[in-house]
């Protein structure tokens, strides 16, 4: 039974049991029979439908999901469009329903195994087989297409191959409530879907239509032909990487052997532009139908060529020897019988039956007496009671108690039983062992310390502890490099469920510094001033009609600029007033001369020699002209 989602791992019948779910009836109809997986994004368990009387499999959310309204309300909305799609070579999905905090959904049970127990077990297959295959898929996909749905996860996971030899298509309709719930986690290499199978666009865009399944089917008839994925890396960003910049190899270049009609039916569909590749599933499968005309009939999973070709000849007896005359023989390839030859006789074995009668009679009467001689007790509960507390309800009763088994649980204290088998109230032989299942309380992970580690070591940190990285935020951090971890949110330390999310708290590098006003203090103290805020000086001069030799003049930043530590702040200071040139004023009338040296910034110092002013006019300067002063200065000038 492969009804699971894309990152399922097979549990072991031990841990089947001891799951505290079993025996449950949810939602008061389906009753939990056994867990058969658990994934990354589920929990299957095969349930028996106490309305219908059927066996279903019935797929429960894991908690960190089923905690996200928004969540809940996509995968209520799929799940009942997926409903909707009817085709053979399609899972059916059959309910949906929530049950206090169980999220959940009841689909087809399909019994059988899927495309990759099939690749582990017999590795690579033949063209042809691979080709029977990826015919029903693809009709499958044809029909959801029709219907409006895009698979978005076409995998080896995802085709499930029915005992009865039936091929079907699993989780139609859910990639899309995940994708939106996990949307923020896919932009830090968490991609939606198994990225060995996933197209360039839902890479580099986020988007799938109908030949983003086209391309995820191409990739799937290509592991099945040549035993592996065409891209792999040491992340899944290294991979997606890949799918987006390389084209994918012919199968024939990987496996030399292969038929060419293979290389072009991937090459077609696995093409980096969506638009080269086939528009739907419905032109890909023509064309693989035309490529089965070109091949022998399949053989079974395991059976070599050799194997094939080999062909069993049954005995020559008395029976089959010599046909009567006239008669042709019903195996012409066998020679007849010599003529004048006689049939052996049989001889009489009609004691050997009978013998074998007297010992199973004899056996069935000894396992009678052996088993009516052993009385049959009710087993108490015992769940919630210490094992101690449980063998002092079973000695009196001549049970023995076997409590290795242990599982975490939400509802039973650690130390305690969850479960038995037989359950309570069931029967058991004296002398025999009824087998329970400890708690070790709720399942819970610390948060792993990862401060200083990058975004990749921190993430490895976080799944190798059980849990999953969430959204990434970013804080500035006066010793951490930029882009490493400062902190996570919970913090390190604290425990949650599995899977639960840890945000990354990532470094912005040391806060900047608001940038103060220099202006018009001594470029000494500004320059030990920034130093002390850690940031650079570097100074430039110039003239400033205002502002005092060696001091501040402007900052580039200006004030209030916030600048990164490290940076560097460029100060002018000031050389003092500029220097102006004095002009000749001798014989220019007094108003004119006062006139010229204030539109040059000097000031004007008038003296009047002999007392009056008959001509008005200068007649000597302090200042040769020509000479250049400070703006500002005073020149002297006399007037008569």
């Amino acid at each position: 039974m492969s009804n699971v989602d894309s990152s399922t791992v097979e549990t072991s019948a031990g841990t089947r049991a001891a799951d505290a779910l079993v025996g449950r009836v949810v939602d008061g109809r389906y009753r939990v029979e056994s867990r058969l997986a658990r994934g990354g994004m589920a929990t299957v368990y095969e349930a028996t439908d106490l309305r219908l009387d059927r066996t279903v499999a019935l797929k429960v959310m894991h908690a960190s999901l089923a905690e996200d309204a928004g969540f809940v309300a996509r995968f209520v909305r799929e799940a009942k469009s997926a409903a909707r799609l009817s085709d053979p070579h399609v899972v059916a999905v059959y309910d949906q329903g929530e049950d206090g905090d169980l999220v959940y959904l009841v689909m087809e049970y399909v019994p059988g195994r899927t495309v990759r127990d099939v690749l582990r077990q017999y590795g690579r297959l033949s063209a042809e087989q691979a080709l029977t295959i990826i015919d029903p898929v693809l009709q499958a996909l044809e029909a959801a297409h029709a219907a409006g749905f895009v698979h978005r996860d076409v995998k080896p996971e995802n085709v499930l191959l029915t005992d009865d030899g039936r091929v079907k298509v699993a989780d139609f309709g859910l990639a899309r409530a995940i994708s939106a719930a996990t949307s923020t986690a896919a932009t830090q290499g968490l991609l939606i879907g198994t990225v060995a199978y996933l197209s360039p666009e839902q890479v580099e865009r986020g988007i799938a239509d109908a030949r983003s399944d086209v391309y995820g089917a191409g990739i799937l008839l290509y592991e099945m032909v040549t035993g592996t994925v065409p891209f792999a890396g040491e992340t899944p960003l290294a991979v997606a990487y890949q799918h987006v910049n390389a084209a994918v190899p012919a199968p024939s270049s990987v496996r030399p052997g292969i038929p060419r009609s293979m290389d072009a039916l991937v090459a077609r569909s696995t093409a980096r532009d969506a638009d080269d590749r086939y528009p739907d599933a419905a032109t890909f499968l023509a064309d693989v139908r035309d490529a089965r005309r070109t091949l022998p009939s399949p053989r079974p999973f395991g059976v070599t060529e050799d194997q094939a070709a080999t062909l069993v000849v049954p005995l020559v007896t008395s029976a089959t020897a010599a046909p009567p005359r006239g008669v042709k023989s019903a195996h012409p390839s066998l020679p007849p019988t010599p003529k004048g030859a006689v049939a052996p006789r049989r001889r009489r074995r009609g004691w050997i039956p009978l013998l074998a009668v007297l010992l199973v009679g004899a056996l069935v009467g000894g396992i009678a007496w052996v088993y009516g001689a052993t009385k049959t007790v009710q087993v108490p509960g015992l769940a919630n009671l210490t094992p101690a507390a449980a063998q002092a309800k079973l000695t009196p009763l001549k049970l023995t108690l076997d409590a290795s088994a242990t599982d975490f649980s939400e509802t039973v204290k650690s130390g305690a039983i969850i479960s038995t088998d037989p359950v309570g109230g069931g029967e058991a032989r004296e002398g025999s062992t009824v087998r329970a299942v400890v708690s070790k309380g709720p399942e819970r992970y610390a948060v792993p310390q990862v401060r200083g580690m990058t975004v990749d070591d921190a993430t490895q940190a976080i799944t190798d502890g059980s849990l999953t990285v969430g959204a990434s935020t970013s804080a500035y951090d006066e010793t951490t490099p930029v882009g490493s971890v400062v902190t996570t949110n919970p913090a390190a330390g604290q425990k949650l469920k599995r899977e639960q999310q840890v945000g990354l708290v990532l470094s912005k590098g040391p806060a900047p510094v608001p940038l103060p006003n220099y202006v018009g203090k001594p470029a000494t103290q500004v320059t030990a001033a920034l130093t002390r805020l850690g940031l650079k000086a570097k100074a430039t001069q110039d003239y400033s009609k205002k502002v005092p030799e060696g001091s501040v003049i402007s900052t580039d930043p200006q004030a209030g600029v916030a600048v990164p530590k490290g940076g560097t702040v460029t100060l002018v200071v000031s050389k003092g007033p500029p220097l102006v040139v004095v002009p000749d004023l001798y014989r220019v009338p007094e108003a004119d001369a006062r006139a010229q040296l204030a539109r040059l910034g000097f000031t004007a110092d008038v003296s009047y020699p002999i007392g009056f002013t008959p001509f008005g006019r200068v007649v000597t300067q302090s200042s040769k002209a020509g000479t250049s002063l400070p703006f500002g200065s005073t020149v002297g000038i006399d007037v008569v």
